[in-house]
């Protein structure tokens, strides 16, 4: 939660910018590694670094850059060789230290009961029922989305908000809304096809399709938000990743008197074009000293999996790290030879 977000700033000397372009990898892809796995937020300019994150993992993610930096100076890196690193790092011991504390909510809906799996949902689930302005920052697959919606449903059911909007930003692979048939809301039904799926399950298929009808369930894309004001209800921003710096503001400047919003995105996963700078990167930097305002970080470890995909990554991670020594053998004997 908020509490405990930390920020890091530091340098990585010296200076230089072959082995900078090394470290951060192509479209800093290395970075967005070291992000999932440490549930971090990282920015930089040149060789100043900033992390964002919970205490433990801020520093985790500084000592894994810094060693990272370091190897730089020898050898080009590869995924593989990101991957050791960090499981060097201690992540094990900092995802025990971010789960004290965390206070299970149990949520009630008419199909059954759903809690958080591990501490960070745990937390997150807290978060929502502490704070009227949440971020749920992580890969696909951690529940952000799915539990944002089950907090919605009950909310809507206890009748503590009045209506429920389910919004998300229309950019997805090149493809223009106006493009897709029908009206307003089955342009943006594909868009939003997740969170209608966890509103089934929880509600059933009729009465959603009435509440929907009946406006208690809306359903919005984001450009359609401008000039509102929301109160008593219940916003859900989905793949906030793909916001604009503009349209995150418009859309939390749009929250009223007893609503409460959760915005869920994957910084990973940003479809906007190459010069545009994410919202949602942008609200974390500059919101999380805000009272009130609650940021959750997942990580690639909170991925709910089916256990056979859990041992086929496992699997895919020893074979890399075999193919990493090996190729470290090959370079030592060249450097005997």
């Amino acid at each position: 939660m908020n509490d405990g977000l930390n920020q890091r700033d530091f340098t990585l000397d010296p200076e230089d910018n072959a082995r900078l372009a090394n470290l951060c990898g192509p479209f800093d892809e290395h970075l967005r590694q070291v992000e999932l796995r440490l549930g971090v937020e990282i920015n930089h300019r040149g060789n100043l670094f900033q992390v964002i994150g919970e205490d433990a993992a801020t520093r985790a993610a500084e000592k894994v850059l810094r060693a990272l930096y370091q190897a730089t100076e020898e050898e080009p890196l590869n995924g593989a060789m990101i991957n050791l690193q960090l499981g060097e790092s201690g992540i094990d011991a900092i995802a025990e230290e971010l789960a004290e504390g965390a206070q299970e909510v149990v949520i009630k809906v008419k199909r059954g009961v759903i809690k958080g799996r591990g501490p960070n949902q745990a937390r997150y689930l807290h978060a929502i029922t502490t704070h009227d302005i949440n971020f749920g920052v992580g890969p696909a697959g951690t529940g952000k989305t799915y539990l944002a919606v089950a907090s919605a449903v009950e909310a809507l059911e206890a009748n503590r908000v009045q209506r429920l909007l389910l919004v998300r930003p229309a950019v997805e692979a090149g493809e223009k809304l106006g493009f897709l048939p029908g009206d307003l809301s089955q342009k943006v039904d594909p868009y939003l096809r997740p969170l209608y799926d966890a509103l089934y399950e929880m509600l059933g298929f009729e009465k959603v399709a009435k509440l929907i009808e009946r406006n208690v369930i809306e359903i919005a894309p984001l450009a359609y938000m401008r000039g509102r004001t929301l109160n008593d209800s219940y916003v859900i921003l989905d793949e906030a990743q793909n916001t604009t710096v503009e349209q995150m503001k418009m859309f939390l400047t749009r929250i009223g008197f007893g609503s409460v919003a959760v915005i869920t995105g994957d910084v990973s996963q940003i479809d906007l074009p190459r010069h545009v700078r994410s919202g949602l990167r942008h609200a974390v930097e500059v919101l999380r000293g805000v009272d009130g305002i609650s940021f959750t970080f997942f990580t690639s470890r909170d991925v709910v999996r089916h256990p056979l995909v859990a041992k086929i990554v496992r699997a895919y991670e020893a074979f890399e790290d075999a193919g990493n020594r090996e190729s470290e053998a090959g370079h030592s004997e060249k450097r005997s030879g």
